[in-house]
Order: structure tokens, then C-alpha cells, then sequence
């Protein structure tokens, strides 16, 4: 890839990135409130403003984030099985991409709470603890670019 190219796609890596990680932060902070409000009309609305959120930035921001970075690791010296870190990063990112298509529900928690039902205890904090293991695979996979441990699989 020539350099201008690289740097391109580098840029749409890092941007898309780190947008994930404000996206799913977003996610955090709305699932916490309807989970923690009294107000069930508040905890609806909050669970139905979430696909918004995963359908115009979630999934276009990982699949993009993926993308480029398989081009990336392809393309470079880092390769995409040569060095652990790279492998770790694209391991981290299908798995956040695995715990929302199966563990984060919030039509589920959306249809839990019409009719001024109150939010589910237990499965409102599940849906937390399934957000915020997103947010610690992001924060460890930037962790590693960054720091780019030198240790090589092969």
C-alpha cells in the first residue's frame, strides 16, 4: 500500500476506533439510567433511542474499524499474525462485535418496559455488564496500539 493510502486508511482506523468507544460509552451512560430512574416512560425512551445509536454507529463503526484494520495488517510489516498485540486487537474487536449481536438486547429491554413496566433488575444490569465488557476489550485493544508490545507469534 503506498504510503498516502496507508495513512488514509490509518486515520479511518483510528477515527472509527475511537468513535466506537464514545458510541458504546453512549450506551453505557443511557442503559445505566433507565436502569437506575424511577421514571418508567424515561427508561423506555432510553432503551428505544439504543438501536439508533447501534444501527447508525455501532455496527458501521466496527465493521468499518475491522476493515481497516485487516487492511492494515495485511499491508504492513506488523502483519496480522505475526505480532500478538495485532492479533490481540482483531481478536478483542470481533469479540466486542460478538457481545453485542448476543448479549446486548435493547429492543428486548425496550419491550420489557412499554406500558410502564419497570426495568428488569437483573437483566438491566446484565445489559451494563455486557456494555461495559465492550468498553474494557476497546480500552485494552487501544492500550496495546499504542504501546505495541514487541513480542512476535511467529
Amino acid at each position: 500500500m503506498r504510503p498516502r493510502i496507508r495513512k488514509t486508511v490509518m486515520v479511518i482506523h483510528v477515527i472509527t476506533s475511537v468513535a466506537l468507544l464514545g458510541e458504546v460509552w453512549g450506551l453505557v451512560v443511557l442503559n445505566t439510567a433507565a436502569v437506575l430512574t424511577k421514571d418508567t416512560d424515561l427508561a423506555h425512551a432510553a432503551y428505544r433511542l439504543m438501536p439508533n445509536l447501534i444501527f447508525a454507529g455501532g455496527i458501521p463503526l466496527s465493521l468499518t474499524a475491522l476493515a481497516t484494520g485487516i487492511a492494515l495488517g495485511l499491508t504492513s510489516h506488523w502483519g496480522l499474525f505475526r505480532h500478538y498485540w495485532v492479533t490481540v486487537k482483531l481478536g478483542l474487536l470481533v469479540a466486542v462485535i460478538c457481545v453485542g449481536i448476543f448479549l446486548f438486547d435493547p429492543e428486548g429491554m425496550a419491550a420489557a418496559t412499554a406500558g410502564d413496566a419497570p426495568v428488569p433488575g437483573a437483566r438491566g444490569w446484565g445489559q451494563i455488564t455486557a456494555l461495559g465488557t465492550q468498553i474494557a476489550m476497546l480500552v485494552t485493544a487501544t492500550t496495546l496500539s499504542v504501546f505495541k508490545p514487541r513480542r512476535k507469534l511467529r
